[in-house]
Parts: C-alpha cells; structure tokens; sequence
C-alpha cells in the first residue's frame, strides 16, 4: 500500500530533532551503531532530508555532505517498501545537482547495494567495516 509522503530539505536546526529521532531508532536501536559513532560534528554543515507520512511523523531521513557524499539515509522499518528511500534519496541528489556537484558518493551498507545501483550508483572498491558494518563506497556522476 502507498502512504502519502512529504520530504522536507533544510540545514541542521530546521530538521535537526526529526533526523535526530529516525537515525536513533534505525542506526542506534536497530543496527546497534554506538550512539558516539553516529552523531558527528558534520551535520551542521549539511543539508538534510526528511521523509514525513501523512500524520507528519518522520519516517526517514538522509544527508549531503558539502563534498557531495550522500550519507545517514535512514528509513524507519515499517515504511522500507514505502518508497521513502527512493524519495529521500531523490531529494539529495537532485540538490547536489543544484549546487552544481559533477558527482554523488555514498558509503553503502552491503544490503542496500542493489537500492543503490538502481539509482545509478556503481561500486568500487573493496568492502571495509564502518561501525562494525560492512559497507562498500559507491559513486554517481551527475548531469545537468
């Protein structure tokens, strides 16, 4: 069933408590990601993205960091076939191409290589730990 779905694009203190909440459930709660690990001093230099359902509860949530990595894309359990990530995903990209970025880089966790590739991301190199979780890094050249 598809939910309505609302992303909003904005600095750090307009979606800071919302990110906040999605990025404790799905990395801290859900992947076991030491709560220290997953805040970093990064996030007031990026734009952010968050996933709202119809009742205006954040569901999701990623990042655009100023060297144009895409990264804390996060999305609630109940909400994962929602396409929400896609949406999410979506939204940051289409602003690194707004700032003129000639590519996106992300650090993919190994479940979600094919989410990625079907938005264009191929993957190079060698699978390394991030957090005790196997990730792979994976670019998008972008277009006008």
């Amino acid at each position: 069933m598809s939910r309505k779905i609302r992303i909003v694009v904005g600095d750090w203190n307009t979606c800071r408590t919302d990110a906040m909440a999605v990025r404790h459930v799905v990395f801290v709660q859900e992947q076991h990601v030491p709560a220290e690990l997953e805040m970093d001093d990064q996030d007031e230099h990026c734009v952010h993205a968050v996933a709202y359902d119809d009742r205006n509860t954040p569901v999701g949530t990623g990042r655009l960091l100023p060297n144009a990595h895409i990264g804390r894309m996060a999305v609630l359990a109940a909400h994962r076939r929602d396409g929400v990530g896609s949406r999410l995903l979506n939204a940051l990209v289409n602003e690194a191409r707004r700032r003129h970025y000639l590519e996106v880089v992300l650090s993919a966790q190994l479940h979600a290589l094919d989410f990625y590739a079907r938005h264009g991301f191929v993957a190079e190199g060698e699978v390394y730990l991030d957090a005790g979780i196997q990730h792979v890094t994976m670019r998008h050249a972008l277009t006008a």
